[in-house]
């Protein structure tokens, strides 16, 4: 693999997981955030910048990240596949199964104080809709929430993967085989979002984009004539716009929502050709810097710890917060900046003090120190 993008895949790992803890802390009233959303508040700076980063602007992350692990995962077929899904439950389910868990004793611990119990029910985060005390839901509640809804509901990403991983023989089959119909469907289930609970369109396409790149030796690095940047990052930044100023004013019927839909895969698309193809200079300043190549390693770490902590976190704070002018701004630029921080540190004191926990949670990610780059 070419160095420059072995580190863009470390880069690119990294800034997904920091913009992920700002889309998660969103703070405006309706803040379940679907591609259509529309924004039933006045437009001001601070919705409209909510609402161009954490719906536009940032969302090209979570292809991006399916991209490379279809890629990955296919730069390694010389091992058995049996194997190496040994190696994805270590490195995915286990951990999956773990985070779940600690969100769910976190989430316990902080319902039997009235301060923490009152910031976690107004967070509203479970998926199935009902914020009671885990101790009136029952273990048959708790036991469905650590295994198909997590309250950590972004471990929904490597749930799904390691579905993919699974199927991934047959993907390739496809992709190789008949490449014009396995995209087709792939693009048509990516657009209007459809898919299964363990099978959803969005990642099923950009995983088997990943597998093709990777199996014609496609260079990552080389840039399509069609996917000039002269056009593509203008249409980026402009969509992410315009779809931004549309969800204020559009009226709430169909075809808001489609054309909001359509503008959100638009903005996703280019958001990736975008930033893959123009932060190469960015990329080789900040990877050839140590510190932020030590940093790097905590990508898991954070996107596992996040989620509830910056949901309640916000809530908890809010009353300190809600008397200052621009407070949501504040909250939306604070909050995740110090979730990301503590999720930081404590990898770092993990990894040092109890490595072996740290690699049993991570599935193994970022255990050793970066020595050399």
């Amino acid at each position: 693999m070419h160095e420059l993008t072995s580190r863009k895949f470390r880069f690119f790992s990294f800034l997904s997981m920091i913009l992920l803890v700002f889309v998660h802390g969103y703070n405006l009233n309706d803040a379940y955030l679907q591609p259509f959303t529309l924004v039933h508040e006045p437009f001001t700076f601070t919705t409209f910048f909510e609402y161009l980063t954490a719906n536009g602007l940032f969302r090209f992350r979570i292809p991006l990240l399916f991209v490379i692990s279809g890629y990955l995962f296919a730069l390694h077929d010389e091992q058995p596949h049996k194997t190496r899904i040994k190696k994805r439950v270590r490195t995915l389910l286990i951990p999956y199964l773990f985070w779940s868990a600690f969100a769910l004793l976190i989430t316990f611990i902080g319902q039997q104080f009235p301060v923490t119990a009152k910031a976690i029910y107004n967070a509203q985060i479970d998926q199935l809709g009902d914020n009671r005390l885990y101790t009136e839901i029952g273990w048959g509640g708790l036991l469905k929430r650590w295994t198909l809804t997590p309250v950590a509901f972004q471990l929904w990403f490597i749930r799904v993967l390691f579905v993919y991983n699974v199927l991934y023989p047959w993907l390739k089959k496809a992709v190789l085989n008949a490449p014009v119909l396995s995209f087709s469907i792939g693009v048509f289930l990516w657009i209007s979002m459809m898919g299964l609970h363990f099978l959803e369109g969005e990642g099923l396409l950009f995983f088997s984009l990943g597998i093709w790149l990777c199996k014609n030796n496609y260079d990552p690095e080389h840039i399509p004539r069609r996917l000039n940047l002269k056009w593509v990052a203008p249409i980026f930044f402009t969509g992410a716009v315009v779809k931004t100023c549309l969800a204020f004013y559009l009226p709430p019927v169909f075809g808001s929502y489609l054309l909001l839909l359509l503008l959100h895969k638009i903005v996703v698309f280019t958001g990736l050709v975008t930033c893959w193809y123009g932060l190469n200079t960015i990329v080789q300043y900040l990877m050839q810097r140590r510190w932020f190549a030590e940093l790097t390693a905590f990508s898991f770490i954070i996107y596992a710890l996040h989620v509830p902590l910056v949901n309640y976190l916000h809530h908890l704070l809010k009353p300190f917060l809600d008397h200052l002018p621009y407070y949501r701004l504040l909250d939306y630029c604070l909050l995740p900046s110090i979730t990301i921080v503590l999720c930081i540190v404590t990898g770092m004191s993990l990894r040092k003090g109890l490595p072996l926990l740290y690699g049993f949670a991570t599935g193994g990610r970022g255990v050793v120190p970066i020595k050399n780059l």
